[in-house]
């Protein structure tokens, strides 16, 4: 290492002998100005789409004459037979609905009007009453057509999908509210994923992800971010990530584990160097520019995100097309470090050298 022959180095630069920066293994790179992109790979779980769960109930007390779901895993179509119930409490107001019809219809020639309108609200509220309990208005008509009480109520599938809880068995008694069984579209599905804290710049709703499964080789399935969690997992620092993925043939199982790929959006054009031009102390960051003929100026930086292909954003301190040390900076940075070091000492014994200014004289006549 020496000075510049032609005198002393410009302040805050080193130069080093052309053979010594050989034997230090020193090589630069070029800063650049191109877009950042970045891939992120994690382990993703299958699970069910929460938002395409159906839970079948009953708002009817009674007991299960007829079950036809034999087993949880069968699937289901939308309006299927589900469950018969008998219900007495189903049988006495049908029976009711029939008498207050009835009755209004004897009424009807009395020429009693407030008689009249006393019926028709009789009518009104037992007819209520049964759609509060989800009869279906054809099964009211033909009540009203044909007279004939109806002992049981079928529970139809509300959606398409597999029946994946089966909470009752035939001739089992039921409660109104109680779940019966639980119905879920697997035509979607979401996938969760864990990404680690630094990552979650790179991943925003709505972007594209593609995964793959072990058990399905060469076979890739495509879907978007759907949903960001707003906390992080405590002991593993991670964020998860709800992706939500198109479900053809049904291949994507809940509870598998799968390969997941979220590509982020390429940002705009910044100045971009390898990762491992940056000297990081902790409270600031640092690079060291190649000024040629062995010269190097060291030059504090502020950096922005990490692409996946090994570069890193300068967001200031540096130009697109300056030379950066890319290897064998930290010899450098001890020498920058000394040469500081020295400054500091020469300094200081310049201050400590110099003749001290002489005291003003007294003013004659003057005594202690």
């Amino acid at each position: 290492v020496y000075e510049d022959e032609a005198g002393q180095a410009q302040e805050g630069t080193i130069a080093v002998d052309p053979r010594t920066l050989q034997s230090m293994g020193v090589r630069t790179a070029k800063a650049e100005v191109r877009e950042l992109g970045r891939t992120i790979r994690a382990v993703g779980k299958v699970t069910f789409d929460e938002r395409r769960l159906t839970v079948v109930t009953t708002k009817i007390s009674g007991w299960v004459e007829r079950l036809y779901v034999k087993a949880g895993g069968d699937p289901v179509r939308r309006g299927q037979n589900l469950i018969s119930l008998y219900s007495p409490e189903l049988v006495t107001t049908q029976e009711e609905y029939l008498l207050a019809l009835r009755h209004l219809k004897s009424l009807e020639k009395s020429g009693l009007p407030e008689y009249q309108e006393a019926a028709r609200r009789l009518l009104t509220a037992t007819r209520q009453r049964l759609r509060y309990w989800d009869i279906p208005e054809s099964q009211i008509t033909a009540l009203e057509r044909t007279g004939e009480v109806k002992k049981t109520l079928t529970l139809v599938s509300p959606v398409s999908g597999i029946v994946v809880k089966r909470q009752v068995t035939q001739g089992m008694m039921v409660q109104a509210g109680m779940p019966l069984l639980e119905v879920a579209d697997l035509s979607t599905v979401w996938v969760e994923a864990d990404i680690y804290e630094y990552e979650l710049p790179w991943v925003k709703v709505g972007q594209h992800a593609h995964m793959t499964l072990t058990y399905l080789p060469g076979e890739t399935f495509h879907g978007t971010v759907q949903y960001i969690y707003p906390y992080l997992k405590e002991a593993t620092r991670t964020a998860r990530v709800r992706l939500s993925v198109p479900n053809p043939g049904l291949k994507l199982k809940p509870e598998m584990f799968a390969q997941v790929e979220i590509v982020s959006p390429v940002r705009e054009p910044a100045v971009v160097v390898p990762a491992e031009a940056v000297l990081d102390t902790g409270d600031k960051q640092h690079v060291f520019v190649a000024l040629g003929g062995g010269r190097f100026e060291p030059r504090p930086v502020k950096v922005g995100l990490r692409g996946s292909d090994g570069l890193i954003q300068v967001l200031s301190g540096l130009k697109g097309g300056e030379e950066v040390v890319t290897s064998a900076q930290f010899l450098l940075d001890s020498e920058s470090r000394f040469r500081e070091a020295i400054a500091q000492m020469l300094k200081g014994g310049e201050a400590k050298g110099a003749p001290a200014e002489k005291a003003p004289a007294m003013p004659p006549g003057h005594k202690h």
